[in-house]
């Protein structure tokens, strides 16, 4: 992904005090998902015949997925319900029936093709509900006094941050297109948040997290 043209990089907000993610069994609860499925995912791999690191017979062995919750970019593993036809790309419900459970999973505990699909999940996440995403640029605020939620943006420093602070408050940005049109040297609004939500979803040791986690 390219990064937004405009100086400065936010300061560095990697520390190896944060803890992995939960590997508890317990629902996604930042996450509010519609309808009686609860919080829904895009599936990131599907693996028909269980894990291979799963020694028991096939004849015990339940399918499973990796997803990325749709809220709160969470990792998560589902043993999915007998007969589930699920694909790689779908969004499915966390408590539908498809999935007979689930648990939240650190991203080192994805396969290697769940993990190179979060790029594309988090895509498709953020294509299907742009008003939310275009909203992070209309009410991000200051971190501290030196840092402000928008710097954490690749390419985003002192100058875009307060073109971005001055000219939303002549109005609220409608769309990523709007965005793009009013503050000179953002080129790409979408790609830079896309380009953050991965890194927050890969990394572990992030200081602080914009949309991992995050309850909408």
């Amino acid at each position: 992904m390219n990064h937004a043209d405009g100086g400065g990089t936010p300061e560095d907000d990697r520390t190896g005090g944060d803890a992995a993610a939960d590997a508890g069994e317990t629902p996604d609860e930042d996450a509010g998902g519609d309808g009686d499925d609860g919080p829904t995912a895009v599936l990131l791999d599907v693996l028909v015949n269980g894990r291979p690191d799963d020694d028991r017979p096939q004849s015990r062995k339940s399918p499973v997925a990796y997803g990325l919750g749709a809220d709160s970019f969470a990792l998560y593993e589902l043993m999915l319900a007998d007969g589930a036809d699920v694909s790689v790309g779908d969004r499915i419900g966390l408590d539908g029936p498809d999935v007979g459970r689930y648990k939240e999973v650190a991203f080192d505990d994805l396969t290697r093709n769940a993990a190179a699909e979060i790029e594309y999940a988090a895509e498709a996440i953020v294509e299907a509900d742009e008003g939310r995403f275009v909203d992070f640029y209309n009410e991000a605020g200051p971190i501290t006094l030196r840092l402000h939620q928008l710097n954490l943006l690749p390419g985003i420093g002192k100058k875009l941050r307060n073109d971005l602070l001055d000219e939303r408050k002549r109005g609220p940005f409608e769309s990523f297109e709007d965005v793009e049109e009013r503050i000179a040297g953002l080129h790409r609004p979408r790609e830079v948040i896309l380009e953050r939500i991965v890194e927050e979803v890969r990394e572990s040791d992030l200081k602080y997290r914009t949309f991992v986690g995050r309850e909408d």
